[in-house]
């Protein structure tokens, strides 16, 4: 059965007919080619497909896409616009927070979360806003202080 969902994705107005019971995970990759989401554990462990649902991080994989109607969505496609997103961005790469790439994504979007939540956020809650999300590659301390550097200047 297919139900209608209207929200904001990447700032713009989306009303969808969606299959009802459908992850969000797979609705914003495979209906929406959102591609920045990817889909490690499916249980919320990993944190790959974190996205920001109201300004908070949020597991897609854990949400359904009906959950979305009437949220205000962001994935990395659309935080790319914002300023502040793209000196993130471009500390992770600065700091060697990047190796493989798979984990970045939602690396990049839980950082942010807390960055619009904290703009002097300690190391601990640093580490803290990271800690749902794996990376098997840096050992994490590039990407802490990618993060500080971010928030808090060189």
């Amino acid at each position: 059965m297919n139900v209608t969902i209207k929200f904001k994705l990447n700032g713009k107005e989306i009303i969808k007919a969606i299959t009802e019971n459908k992850r969000a995970l797979d609705f914003l990759r495979d209906d929406m080619l959102l591609t920045s989401l990817k889909e490690g554990c499916g249980v919320g462990e990993c944190g790959v497909c974190t996205i920001l649902v109201n300004k908070k991080a949020v597991n897609s994989c854990l949400m359904l896409a009906e959950q979305l109607n009437g949220e205000e969505v962001y994935t990395i496609e659309g935080l790319i616009e914002f300023p502040e997103f793209k000196k993130l961005q471009d500390n992770f790469l600065k700091h060697g927070a990047i190796q493989c790439g798979f984990c970045t994504p939602g690396m990049l979007v839980s950082s942010y979360a807390l960055m619009l939540k904290n703009k002097n956020a300690s190391i601990e809650e640093i580490k803290q806003a990271i800690s749902g999300n794996l990376c098997r590659c840096t050992g994490y301390k590039p990407i802490i202080k990618a993060i500080d550097t971010t928030i808090n200047g060189e």
